[in-house]
């Protein structure tokens, strides 16, 4: 499920080159990020955990939690994201209900690819 245009109005919208480092696993969390455009690769100890494109999110357990990033990614394509602080979340998440059930889709697809791997 993806939140079709949610970001294209951002604060703070970030230009990334294809093959750019966007956080490491133990980075400590600053944004969560939700792709306007391009496609993300998710790492987790090395093996792929996701591939994230357009409408879709990365880095929202970080900011659930608040504890150190669980996976690395990085930028397969140019992208154009929209990096979502802890303010913003909250809003999106009390003002956009469709927001809030994109973030637990999120969850929950990692957490089943997790759990097929055998790494949770």
């Amino acid at each position: 499920m993806k939140v079709r245009g949610l970001f294209n109005n951002a604060q703070k919208v970030l230009q990334i080159p294809a093959g750019t480092l966007i956080f490491e696993e133990g980075d400590e969390r600053d944004f969560m990020y939700g792709i306007i455009e391009g496609t993300v690769e998710l790492h987790q100890s090395g093996a792929l955990l996701a591939t994230v494109g357009p409408d879709e999110v990365f880095g929202e357990m970080a900011m659930i939690d608040k504890l150190p990033r669980t996976a690395t990614a990085v930028a397969v394509t140019d992208c154009v994201l929209a990096a979502i602080d802890e303010r913003m979340f909250l809003l999106l998440i009390h003002e956009t209900p469709m927001f809030a059930i994109q973030v637990m889709s999120t969850l929950a697809s990692k957490l089943r690819a997790s759990t097929t791997r055998g790494h949770v």
